[in-house]
């Protein structure tokens, strides 16, 4: 373990540019290590990665290992968990962050059966204990009703995925130096297991769900495809995205891949408005980062007024129709 020194962060691409979850985790990333006075690294993968080894540098970044290789064009989980867990072998990291979306849900898994250490998953905070300089996790339990803390004495690298949005983004500056390191891949093909063959990007009209900081979520009460226009509209209007349920993406009365929950997307947008859904737990942990939650539902006994900030008991037929006259009226740029 006392080999083990400074913290790593795994980061992502997303169309040629470091994702905005990357940039978060060098944020969180750079005060762990300042607080340990240790070195922040970034490992970065892709079939090229197009000179960002400078822009991690600018936001924190002490050290970036650069993999590239074609087998690392896209995601691939047994390409990106060889190169991972090797450099973690070499390196020795005592810190190791992830994001909490599709590729670190799916590769910190893997790297924590590999590597040992422990794993807690989609943190919403994380902190250095003072006292003994261990790695603190904090993440919901039971549907968002409890807060656990989950710490990791004995094993290293200590691991955490962190969920969207729940820190801030690091600040910039062009100014700082750091080290580039390129990586000797290594890749055993017999050891990828899977094949893509094709990817099909998914068409986001707008701002992608996960990235915006405006959400208009609908639920069943919403009662048709007709009446989600509303949504829509309201979501236009204030320049956000669209969420929703489970039952309305499963009527098919919005796409699927706009659902919020625990079998969906988790968002943490600073407006979430939930319009006429009860407030299933299996829902609630989805939304429950959002910064400032509007609930709308004439039941006063939903349970979505359990965690919303704001709340309005009302149909919404009678209540969106009003609100996006007025926020027409207030931001006129989105008429």
């Amino acid at each position: 373990m006392a080999n083990h020194k400074g913290v790593l962060v795994c980061g992502e691409i997303a169309d040629g540019k470091l994702a905005p979850i990357t940039i978060e985790l060098l944020g969180v990333g750079r005060k762990l290590a300042d607080e340990l006075t240790e070195e922040l690294c970034i490992l970065l993968m892709g079939g090229k990665t197009g000179g960002l080894d400078k822009e991690a540098i600018a936001y924190g970044a002490d050290q970036v290992y650069v993999a590239e290789d074609s087998l690392l064009d896209g995601y691939n989980s047994d390409a990106y968990t060889q190169v991972t867990a090797n450099l973690c072998q070499e390196v020795l990291p005592s810190i190791m962050l992830l994001g909490h979306t599709d590729v670190g849900c799916d590769l910190a898994p893997r790297l924590n059966a590999r590597l040992g250490g422990g794993l807690a998953m989609d943190c919403m905070g994380l902190s250095i204990d003072p006292a003994t300089k261990v790695l603190v996790s904090t993440r919901p339990i039971f549907g968002g009703n409890a807060y656990a803390t989950v710490l990791s004495k004995l094993a290293r690298p200590q691991m955490a995925t962190l969920r969207q949005k729940t820190v801030p983004p690091a600040e910039r500056n062009d100014a700082r130096q750091g080290q580039v390191i390129p990586v000797e891949n290594k890749i055993d093909p017999s050891g990828l297991k899977v094949k893509v063959i094709d990817r099909i990007k998914e068409e986001v009209e707008g701002v992608k769900l996960e990235d915006a900081e405006v959400v208009v979520a609908g639920g069943r009460g919403i009662g048709s495809a007709q009446n989600f226009e509303m949504i829509r509209e309201l979501a236009r209007v204030l320049g956000g995205s669209v969420g929703a349920t489970r039952p309305p993406c499963d009527e098919g009365w919005t796409p699927v891949m706009v659902q919020i929950g625990q079998s969906g997307k988790v968002v943490s947008p600073k407006l979430y408005i939930a319009v006429a859904l009860s407030g299933a737990m299996s829902h609630i942990v989805g939304c429950l980062g959002s910064k400032v939650i509007v609930a709308i539902n004439k039941d006063p006994e939903a349970n979505i007024f359990s965690v919303a900030h704001l709340g309005i008991v009302a149909d919404f037929k009678e209540v969106l129709p009003a609100l996006t006259s007025k926020f027409k009226e207030l931001l006129p740029t989105q008429k």
